[in-house]
């Protein structure tokens, strides 16, 4: 389970960072599962997978924050290989319930922003902001959503289609580069985040030319998310290149395909921040 869940992480089939963590956490269990010869074998077999499966997606701070969070919660705690591997389970099942607790959060308050009869804009795939989007549509305002479809990978044709299948939803579906074009029927823009560290806000690449354009359309940009993916701690963002097929499917002879999967946004161009704990301004 847990090789499984490292070669998914890093071919990206799972797209949100909260899932991503809740996946490499859980797949932490299987160790409960296997015998040591004592508790110093099982603490190394802990930090080696725990570091195997932080190692499979270095953007991620959720997933940095929840491996390291299990394995400072087991080492050195426990004098037997018995309450080691409980103190693993319970340190499972507390983070688990604290990213899943921190994302419906997040969504219930980026929910309550929304107004009857807001036209906004989103890009790529973010189960938070859908959540939010669902329920401020269940709760009875009617609402228009343009979305980007998020080249190369397209994940925002997903988005578009979940939206379209959401009652009191208005879905329209337009290439990245056509952004610009329906900006002036835009209340905001809305996204999530795969984490804000320090004043830059890392997100799926295309975000910092879509934050850009609506910061001179004059146009909000709002980003939501888990308090967990705001970072200040020893955590160092490494970016993803991704393969040059997804670009291009044949290769071209003297051509270098870029492919990077995350972009930065300075905060600057960032209006507000909904988390699980807070909504604040950036300064």
């Amino acid at each position: 389970m847990i090789d499984e869940t490292i070669e998914e992480i890093r071919r990206m089939q799972t797209h949100s960072s909260s899932v991503v963590a809740v996946k490499a956490t859980t797949a932490l269990a299987e160790l409960l599962d296997r015998d040591y010869r004592n508790v110093e074998a099982y603490e190394r077999d802990l930090e080696r997978n725990a570091g195997a499966l932080r190692r499979a997606n270095p953007s991620h701070a959720s997933l940095h924050g929840a491996m390291r969070d299990v394995v400072d919660g087991v080492l050195g705690e426990a004098d037997t290989v018995e309450a080691a591997k409980s103190r693993t389970r319970q340190q499972i099942d507390r983070i688990v319930e604290e990213i899943e607790t921190g994302k419906g959060n997040a969504a219930d308050h980026a929910a309550d922003t929304f107004e009857d009869g807001e036209t906004f804009l989103t890009h790529d795939f973010s189960s938070t902001v859908l959540e939010a989007i669902e329920t401020a549509a269940a709760d009875g305002n009617h609402l228009t959503g343009y979305v980007t479809e998020a080249r190369p990978r397209y994940l925002g044709r997903k988005t578009a289609r979940r939206l379209a299948e959401m009652d009191r939803v208005d879905s329209h579906l337009l290439v990245d580069s056509a952004a610009g074009h329906v900006l002036d029927r835009c209340d905001r823009m809305i996204v999530g985040m795969t984490c804000i560290v320090g004043d830059t806000l890392y997100n799926r690449v295309g975000t910092f030319p879509l934050a850009a354009a609506a910061n001179v359309a004059d146009v909000p940009v709002v980003v939501v998310g888990s308090e967990s993916k705001i970072v200040e701690d020893d955590f160092v963002f490494e970016n993803e290149e991704r393969e040059p097929a997804e670009v291009i499917r044949e290769p071209v002879e003297g051509v270098t395909i870029e492919n990077p999967a995350y972009d930065a946004t300075p905060m600057h161009l960032v209006d507000s921040v909904v988390t699980d704990q807070r909504r604040f301004e950036p300064s």
